[in-house]
């Protein structure tokens, strides 16, 4: 049986403020429950968390009310390829002061620096050989007030506005309004401590998905499989699906195409990064055994039986029962992730008829899932209502796709376990 708390997602985030106090951004920390702080044992494996439960799991406008990121990134995700995938207009990468200046690290900076993608140094507190190595890369210079006297802090400041006049430097640790005065006479822009605000707790639902699936995924790519491969794979994993829909909306590279099916999840991410943010997930994966949600089989299942209905309605029309997949997969996300459903499609470029069978019930793909419930509730009266509206779509052809849709749902109900069951 899972327990609740193995559904529970968290995410620290801190605010970040300007000159006149008004927010500017967030840093994003990592949590593994509702105590105040982490232990972090792993801190790429931290920061990879942290990227999933804000892009993925809890949808980036949700976390960040639209605001910039700050993400600590260690050398091990430094060089990571996953980086690229994140919204560069709207992340900020924190190189850790664990991070040396190494030749590597200074041209991987100088990458994503001409990449877009805006740099800040952490935890500052002397300008040494590392501070002004990297410094040119750099947009923000965190500054640590912690250790510093005022005399330090005032020297730093000279020496760091010598270097890299443009840099914006940013107070960290402030905790008392002297310190945000003096920082505002040294001509600091950002600012963020216990005097603002602690940290506050982002909470949401954790939608599973297997590390056998994302394995099997893995290799697939790797072996560049057919899209109809990867689709068949997608297609028992709502909860991958739904997350891979949010990431390829906050990478941005859904901006100018509509999905209608899983087919287009694929393309509308790109096969490379598909791969980087499936080689996220395990990262970020820890791998609990248990068994798959009930709510998410069932979600899959839905999905099968508005296919498997819409190839016995129109068998020459493919876009119908891909859209119909669609729309009884993402009929369940509202009661997996605990968010109303408009929260949950407006970030999500679905096709119009998609979008407004979820929203109204409109159209074909809307008479299909009523269809669904009605056959899901044993009503028996609002489903031979629904088959009258389908003159192609006879019963004995709704029990056929009963009987499909059920066999699937049995079959991936054995193999699929659910990595955050507990």
């Amino acid at each position: 049986m899972r327990n609740d708390s193995s559904e529970a997602l968290f995410v620290g985030r801190q605010p970040i403020l300007g000159r006149d106090q008004q927010l500017r951004a967030y840093e994003l920390l990592f949590r593994n429950g509702q105590a105040p702080c982490a232990e972090v044992l792993d801190g790429a494996q931290a920061t990879a968390t942290v990227i999933v439960n804000a892009f993925a799991e809890l949808g980036m406008s949700h976390a960040l009310d639209g605001r910039e990121a700050y993400i600590n990134v260690d050398a091990e995700l430094l060089f990571s390829d996953v980086l690229e995938l994140l919204p560069r207009q709207t992340v900020v990468l924190e190189v850790l002061e664990s991070v040396p200046a190494t030749a590597a690290v200074v041209q991987r900076c100088l990458h994503l620096h001409e990449a877009g993608f805006s740099l800040a140094l952490d935890d500052v507190v002397a300008f040494d050989a590392r501070t002004a190595r990297l410094l040119p890369l750099v947009r923000v210079v965190k500054i640590d007030l912690l250790p510093l006297s005022d005399a330090q802090l005032a020297a730093l400041v000279l020496q760091i506005r010598a270097a890299a006049p443009n840099v914006l430097l940013l107070a960290e640790k402030v905790e008392t309004r002297t310190q945000f005065d003096a920082c505002l006479r040294l001509g600091f822009s950002l600012f963020q401590g216990y005097h603002f605000a602690r940290p506050t707790l982002i909470a949401g639902r954790r939608l599973g998905h297997s590390q056998q699936a994302l394995m099997r995924l893995m290799g697939q790519l790797g072996a560049d499989a057919d899209s109809s491969v990867l689709e068949a794979t997608l297609k028992p994993e709502p909860g991958l699906t739904m997350n891979l829909l949010r990431m390829a909306n906050a990478a941005g590279s859904g901006a100018t195409r509509t999905v209608t099916s899983l087919r287009d999840v694929i393309q509308v991410l790109g096969r490379r990064h598909l791969q980087r943010w499936v080689q996220l997930l395990l990262f970020a994966t820890d791998a609990r055994a248990g068994r798959a949600s009930p709510l998410l089989l069932m979600a899959a299942a839905r999905g099968r039986l508005m296919e498997a209905a819409a190839q016995h309605l129109r068998p020459n029309d493919p876009h119908l029962a891909d859209g119909a997949f669609m729309v009884g997969m993402m009929s369940l996300m509202p009661a997996l992730v605990g968010m109303p459903l408009a929260d949950i499609l407006g970030p999500l470029r679905l096709a119009p008829a998609i979008d407004e069978a979820l929203r109204d019930g409109a159209g074909l793909l809307g008479e299909l899932l009523r269809l669904a419930e009605a056959s899901e509730n044993g009503d028996f009266d609002s489903m031979a209502q629904a088959l009258r509206t389908h003159s192609r779509l006879s019963p004995a052809q709704f029990n056929r796709a009963q009987a499909e849709a059920l066999q699937w749902a049995h079959a991936i109900g054995r193999e699929a376990p659910a990595a955050d069951a507990a």
